[in-house]
């Protein structure tokens, strides 16, 4: 890349205002930078800092409400902001293209994949059919695809969320754009799934010489991919510089603060740190417990047997957390449901304090299930929008036998417990953030004074900084009331913040199970291996930017 060259892309003090009653003036503002061909720059920052609606506006992208000023954005010498609405449709897909960070909601689910592909070329004037056909089919195979023929077919609800990724991909290169923008494409996605994604961007952009802005908030993920990186606050550019400079030296306390954030070796949990009331008897076993997944005969198709959980035998103790780790598809939320008793098990035992719960008809198990709740993966799913925090909560105790008065002290001492102001009691979900809906969510969970927690990917979706919040949050909370938790997660690193003990599983088995630092530091099967090699910025170690930040302000 050479710096003589001129920009590929300028943002020049780009500014967005926002409508009144919002929590600040402008989404973004006085936003300036670079983008050169040949350049990865990650845009960092946690959700509400603009980094996307810097992106949207780029795409011409922005609602209407909203109207971008400033000196412009220049690519190739044109102002975007400038531009004729049709000029902007030539340039959107052919020239700049973007990757979005939920591929289902950008995908058509009644068209199959192909003709989504298809259509993109189609739109831009490529009339001939045959080679429209011909580049999905290159294109598919391109970015890993596996049999593009057949899959070319598919619908979207039909494939992994790598998959769709992949698909959304390879849609974006299709007219082979100059720059690529991707925002937050791999968030949810498994570590392997989001490695490959990773190296399949990095090899595109090598391979065709693009610029390409990556929107995220993994600081491990920029350690993997960045030239340059911008770090955002509150619509603001606190600090941008090169990728080694603003990992390994950052100077904003911003950018500091987010980094001490990241998950690390040096916060792993200890061996026996768990605040055990030393009973011996186990609060939950599973003994040998099999899920089975049938689907129904059709007249030209065999049914579908998937095992989802295949004899799994785990012990949890009051005060312990253990950790169930593994890809999508491996069983682990599958097995939470089963504890939780909203699946119904094939074989094996659930015993609860001793007493075994599987057989239990629903309305025999009513009455214990107060005892065992869920923390759910998305909080904003799992509350009703038409109720009130104070209804969310109040709900289940009420339901139990609890007066109203009684419930309503509980719920106002549980939102104080979790950080939130007693005022949520009377509010909305949709007048919260994600990480407050999340603390709400845990809230519900111990209005019913529970012996187990069951936190299904319970951070997977939350910037750094409010994930080390909840994580923190769910440990206090944890050892104070001396709660058993099953935390699922995908993500080794977040499950050694808080594990005593990891199960890892592939396939509904459990290939191995030990202490964080077992696991890390001597992984015995090759499955857990390759998820601690796919772990993105594991050459990065934070702690060491840490320490030495600590040892500067002496």
């Amino acid at each position: 890349m050479s710096t003589a060259q001129a920009p590929l892309l300028s943002v020049d003090k780009l500014t967005i205002r926002l409508p009144e009653g919002f929590d600040r003036k402008n989404a973004i503002e006085d936003i300036s930078y670079d983008l050169s061909a040949g350049e990865i720059l990650c845009v960092v920052g946690e959700s509400g800092s603009g980094k996307s609606m810097t992106a949207n506006a780029i795409m011409g992208l922005l609602p209407g409400y909203l109207k971008p000023t400033g000196n412009g954005i220049r690519y190739r010498g044109k102002n975007l902001l400038t531009l004729p609405e049709e000029e902007k449709r030539n340039l959107r897909g052919r020239d700049i293209a973007m990757i979005f960070q939920e591929p289902l909601s950008a995908l058509n689910p009644l068209m199959t994949v192909g003709e989504q592909i298809d259509e993109v070329m189609l739109v831009h004037g490529i009339e001939d059919a045959s080679a429209r056909s011909a580049r999905v089919l290159e294109l598919m195979e391109y970015v890993g695809l596996p049999d593009p023929s057949t899959m070319r077919h598919s619908y979207p609800f039909r494939l992994s969320g790598g998959q769709r990724q992949r698909v959304v991909i390879a849609m974006a290169l299709a007219l082979e754009p100059s720059i690529l923008i991707a925002d937050e494409p791999t968030t949810a996605l498994d570590v392997t799934t989001q490695a490959q994604i990773l190296e399949l961007i990095k090899r595109i952009q090598r391979a065709k010489g693009m610029g390409v802005i990556f929107v995220t908030h993994d600081f491990g993920v920029v350690a993997d991919i960045a030239d340059r990186v911008i770090v955002m606050e509150k619509g603001l550019v606190v600090e941008q510089g090169s990728a080694d400079q603003v990992l390994n030296h950052p100077r904003h306390p911003y950018t500091q603060r987010l980094i001490a954030a990241v998950p690390h070796r040096g916060t792993e949990r200890k061996e026996g740190s768990s605040t055990q009331t030393g009973d011996p008897a186990p609060l939950l076993e599973l003994r040998n417990l099999n899920k089975t997944y049938r689907s129904k005969e059709g007249l030209f198709s065999k049914p579908r047997i998937v095992p989802a959980v295949q004899n799994i035998s785990l012990t949890l103790r009051r005060g312990q957390t253990l950790g169930v780790v593994g890809e999508s598809g491996s069983g682990k939320s599958t097995l939470g449901r089963l504890i939780m008793k909203l699946l119904d098990n094939d074989g094996g035992q659930i015993l609860y304090q001793g007493k075994d719960i599987a057989p239990l008809s629903q309305s025999a198990f009513r009455p214990m299930r107060k005892k065992i709740q869920m923390i759910f993966q998305d909080p904003f799913a799992s509350l009703n929008p038409r109720q009130t925090i104070g209804r969310i909560l109040t709900d289940g105790p009420l339901a139990n036998g609890v007066d109203k008065a009684t419930a309503r002290g509980r719920a106002e001492q549980l939102l104080a417990r979790v950080g939130l102001d007693k005022s949520a009691y009377v509010r909305y979900p949709h007048e919260f953030s994600g990480g407050q809906r999340q603390r709400i969510g845990i809230a519900r969970a111990l209005m019913l004074d529970p012996d187990i927690l069951i936190a299904d990917e319970s951070v997977s979706a939350l910037d750094v900084s409010v994930q080390e919040q909840v994580l923190r949050l769910l440990r206090e909370i944890q050892e104070q009331l001396k709660l058993g938790m099953i935390f699922i997660t995908h993500d080794l690193r977040i499950a050694a913040q808080i594990c005593d003990q990891i199960a890892v599983m592939r396939q509904g088995e459990v290939v191995e199970m030990g202490p964080p630092s077992q696991i890390f530091d001597a992984p015995q099967h090759e499955y857990t291996q390759r998820l601690i090699a796919a772990i993105p910025g594991k050459e990065w170690h934070p702690e060491h930017v840490i320490q030495n930040l600590h040892e500067e302000s002496r």
